[in-house]
This record gives structure tokens, sequence and C-alpha cells, in this order.
């Protein structure tokens, strides 16, 4: 049954207690993190004192750094007493030197021990490993994006000789890339669906150029005044959350191949407000383009996955306008209506929290700062 109040939370393994939900985001940002990254601490604190013992005396006499003790407690805390018990005694000796990779046989091992039903299934997953991953969170300023996967073999062969031909039909064609550049291309076309036709050139028999199919681009993109028409201004696209110039996003759009969908421009300069308590969908928009994210301390989630929240409650006069609404993660959200945490907005896209505990924090779209004010020693103290 989900519970929208405080709630004792399990954020470490079995036989470890119970946490406060709301204690963590009050612990998170007055150490200066994100709410995941004071789970994890308090995770790993927890894990260490209650199920890893001999690591963590090992933290208390100096003899481990804390580092590397949480990164054992990470591998535990998904196992049973036992094996955790299991990695516990076998590791304690070696922890200062192990590495990732004895770490993990270590604990692979203490599921074969103490687990079986998990080793069976960790085994099958092992079987359906197969995956693509495309990173789109480290995106690079021009605006690439990283590719890991793994197929089965007869596959990736076939990949490959796909994309070693599409590379040495453009070069036929006359690119002047690199082999990897021009692999990296044939893998778009791929995506893209296009078809290879026969093309005669005075140099080859036959080439194989691609038959293009059009590609739709939807880009929330943001450019300030003086990005537009400056071929090196930097502009942002939302979604991943990148810096790229406005001549990449021109290079892009001006492909052969693409579509360009024009959205109607929002000028997040404008005052919006209704008079229901329902946010129209324009309004909304308004306040994910100027937030873009949480808006609490510290948080990273984006706004386009989050609530918007009246500032001040609705119920007790508080309007529905771009003035006082702003996007809140679920999370966030609950411990505002919950709780006694409490925020303002000073101006739009800038906020000022305070936590039950009398912490202060100021929030805008240059991140967080620690406004909370620190007692004074007193002369000579």
């Amino acid at each position: 049954m989900a519970t929208w109040g405080d709630s004792p939370v399990p954020i470490a393994g079995e036989g470890a207690p119970l946490v406060s939900e709301f204690c963590l985001y009050e612990l998170a940002p007055a150490l200066g993190l994100t709410p995941e990254g004071g789970r994890y601490l308090v995770a790993h604190a927890l894990e260490l004192f209650h199920r890893l013992p001999r690591l963590w005396e090992r933290v208390q006499s100096g003899s481990l750094p804390a580092w590397r003790a949480r990164r054992v407690a990470d591998k535990t805390i998904a196992l049973s007493p036992e094996a955790a018990g299991f990695v516990d005694a076998q590791v304690a000796q070696y922890a200062p030197r192990i590495g990732n990779a004895a770490l993990d046989r270590l604990v692979e091992e203490a599921i074969a021990r103490h687990m079986p039903e998990m080793a069976a299934e960790v085994a099958e997953q092992a079987a359906e490993g197969r995956h693509i991953t495309i990173n789109h969170q480290q995106v690079s300023f021009a605006g690439t994006s990283l590719l890991q996967g793994e197929l089965d073999l007869p596959d990736a062969l076939d990949l490959d000789k796909v994309l070693q031909a599409g590379a040495e039909q453009q070069m036929a064609l006359g690119s002047t890339e690199s082999l990897d550049v021009r692999r990296a291309l044939a893998l778009g076309a791929l995506a893209r669906g296009e078809q290879f036709l026969g093309l005669a050139t005075p140099d080859t028999e036959r080439v194989e150029t691609p038959r293009r199919i059009t590609r739709q681009i939807v880009l929330y993109v943001h450019l300030s005044d003086r990005a537009i028409g400056n071929p090196h201004g930097i502009g942002r696209v939302e979604s991943p959350n990148i810096l790229l110039t406005a001549a990449q996003v021109a290079a892009w759009c001006g492909l052969p191949d693409s579509q360009v969908i024009v959205r109607p421009v929002i000028d997040l300069n404008n005052r919006v407000s209704v008079e229901s308590y329902e946010i129209p969908d324009r309004l909304r928009e308004q306040v994910i383009l100027r937030d873009l994210g949480c808006v609490a301390p510290y948080c990273t989630k984006r706004a386009r996955r989050a609530d918007i929240d009246h500032v001040r409650e609705w119920i007790v006069g508080g309007s529905t306008g771009d003035l006082n609404l702003a996007p809140l993660c679920r999370g966030h959200h609950r411990l505002k209506t919950f709780s006694a945490w409490t925020y303002t907005m000073l101006q739009p896209g800038s906020y000022l929290w305070r936590s039950p505990l009398g912490q202060v924090y100021f929030r805008d779209g240059t991140g967080t700062r620690d406004l909370t004010p620190r007692p004074v020693d007193p002369p000579g103290g």
C-alpha cells in the first residue's frame, strides 16, 4: 500500500534497521549531497555497522579508508546475512588492497555458497546479458553519445560486415573521414532504416548508396537572443540536457533527410495564470522550460518527470500561475506536503527552502547554496 507521509524504509541489507525517509531528506542537503547521495551514505554506514562488523572495526581504527569499505558495503546490500558475513570474513584482512574484479568474484562465491536460488537467477540473467546501451547522460559538447552493447556472435559479425561495407561505400563516394567516423555514420544510416542501392562510378562497377528515409527531429532547444544568428553561440538541448553550438543545431536540422518540427516559441518572461486548480498544458510547459528540474535543494530529477506544485497551496488562496508553480519530484512533493519543510518563490526560477531543523537553502538555475546561519566562536574561544 502506498504511503504519502513519512515512513520507515529499508535502505541496507536484511537485519539492518529501517530509516525514516524524511530524515534522509534532512541529512542529504545538510551534507551538500543529492537525495540519492545521502541515501547511499546512510545505507553504507548501516550495512557496515550491522552486517560487516570486521570492516567497520577497521574503518573505526583508521586502518581502512571509508571509501574502500563503502565499495564493499555497496556490493553486499543485496546479500543474505550469511553471505554478507562470508564476504566480511574473507575481505577484512585484504580490504585495503582488493580490486573490483576480486571483490566481484568474492561476492559471486558468497552467492553460490549461501544463496543458491539467487545464484540460479544470476546465471539466467548472465545468459540474457545481450544489450544495447546508449548513454545520453554524458553527451559530448560536439553532440555525440557513447554506445555500448553485447550481441550474439553471428549478429555481431553481421553488424560488423554491414558497417564496414557502409564505410567503404562512403569513401568510394568521396568521404575523407576516418574509418571509425565512417562506420559510425553507417550505423546512423541503419538506425534511420536507409536501404542501399547500386550506383555506378568511373572507379567502380557498382557502389551502394543509401536511399534516404526522412527522419523526424524534435528538439527542445534553448537559445538566448545573443546566440541566435551567431554560429558560435551556445544553446542547450533539453533532453538530454547538453550544451551545443547554434551551428551544430543548424547542421542537424539542415540535413536533406530531416523533417524539422517547429513548436510554438514560449516567452518565459510572459506571466500566465488561470482561475482553476488544474494546470493547463501551456502553463505546465512554461514552468518546465523555466526550471528544467525539481527545484528542491540539490535534487537532480528532471522537470518533465516531476509534479507541478502550487508553492502556496490552492486551498489557502494560492494561484494557478507561473508565479506560484514549480516542479517537484514525487519525493520532494510529498516532503513539502506532509512535513514541516517549506519553500517560497523569491522570483521565477529562484526559491528559498527551510527544513524542520532550521537549515536554509537557496535554489536557482545555477544550483543550490546553503544559507544556514553558522554559530560564531566567541573571541578567544
